[in-house]
């Protein structure tokens, strides 16, 4: 590596960290002021609170870092242009595109690191985080097994009162199967006090229940002690997994949980674009550094208050076009795949035409 190489990929990652530290304390801060009387009310004390907001910073940091890559590629290269460095670095024969290659190596050495970041080091902070919400705060949801609904197969929905996770027995269970061929109508219906799943035998076992057939002509009920239900799909270790939010998933579950939505006739759709957003987004550090710093190695009046302008600008449009577009993925109008790196590919194309104006 050449000692340009060293000096500007040095004040590239210095940026970067600088801009991570002051977003970061930006979004503590106002976060604080918005749940400070929450944690007031709940009497909730200074180590959790401190806890709280460690297991937030990485979601934040998977929010900034394009950001913060972008504000680092706009000022680097946008003071070095102020000062007269990059004319210098012109006038000794190196052209604009091996002058940016360092920059564009460590964007996307950090998008890769991003990828494994946001996929799986995120959501886990995320699940503790939630955890802290719902025992302290009082807010969400709690996978306490209780009031579990969820649909098993194409035709068959389940719904637990609930779920004891220590001795695998859920407690007031109704369990409804529809035609195949007409989900409308209802094919049967069985209500049991507790199913019991045999780890010996690999099945669900419903005990002190009733099950009840609906025909064209006649209804037939049928009351029992104990029935196996050899054709349930779903395990124990599912249940606490239904009940996770996506953001709380990481990619190897996201995978799972598309085909076990796939495998009971839901809709995998926001799935499908929240597990390749994971990607895109990680990737979006290249593609906006890529897209921005051509603007900045032309010299250009208003210093850091301009550079600091472009970058707000640039973040402004990226989010929103990718809010535009993953409401038309999510209704279905356009592929998972696509909606996911739509963004991208605009930004990537407007980036080869500002690449291509930029004066060697």
């Amino acid at each position: 590596m050449k000692i340009i190489d060293r000096y500007v990929v040095k004040q590239f990652i210095q940026t970067i960290f600088f801009a991570l530290l002051a977003f970061i304390a930006i979004f503590v801060i106002v976060d604080l002021m918005e749940n400070l009387d929450d944690f007031l009310d709940q009497n909730v004390v200074t180590p959790i609170i401190l806890q709280y907001y460690l297991y937030f910073i990485p979601e934040i940091i998977k929010l900034i870092t394009p950001v913060s890559v972008l504000f680092a590629g706009l000022f680097t290269v946008g003071k070095m242009s102020n000062v007269n460095e990059l004319t210098a670095i012109k006038a000794s024969g190196v052209n604009m595109y091996r002058f940016m290659f360092p920059l564009v190596i460590v964007s996307f050495v950090v998008s890769l690191l991003s990828i494994y970041f946001g996929g799986y080091v995120v959501p886990k902070a995320n699940k503790a985080k939630l955890q802290i919400e719902i025992t302290y705060l009082k807010k969400g949801y709690s996978f306490a097994g209780s009031n579990i609904f969820f649909q098993d197969t194409k035709n068959r929905i389940v719904n637990i009162s609930y779920y004891d996770e220590t001795n695998l027995v859920a407690n007031r269970v109704s369990i409804q199967e529809f035609e195949k061929h007409d989900i409308t109508k209802m094919k049967n219906r069985m209500d049991a006090q507790q199913l019991v799943f045999d780890s010996t035998k690999n099945v669900w076992i419903a005990k002190s229940g009733s099950f009840r057939t609906f025909g064209n002509l006649s209804d037939t009920l049928k009351n029992f002690s104990q029935m196996e239900l050899p054709s349930l799909q779903f395990k124990p270790n599912e249940l606490a997994f239904k009940q996770q939010k996506p953001e709380e998933m990481n990619l190897a579950e996201l995978r799972i949980l598309i085909a076990d939505k796939q495998k009971a006739g839901n809709d995998p759709t926001s799935v499908m674009i929240e597990y390749y957003s994971r990607y895109s987004f990680a990737m979006a550090s290249l593609v906006v550094v890529l897209f921005g710093m051509p603007l900045s190695a032309n010299k250009r009046k208003g210093g850091l208050a301009l550079q600091f302008g472009i970058n707000i600008l640039i973040t402004f449009i990226y989010l929103g076009l990718m809010k535009i577009i993953q409401a038309f993925g999510k209704n279905g109008a356009l592929d998972p795949v696509l909606t996911a790196w739509l963004v991208n590919i605009f930004f990537f194309i407007g980036s080869v035409i500002n690449l291509s104006r930029v004066k060697q």
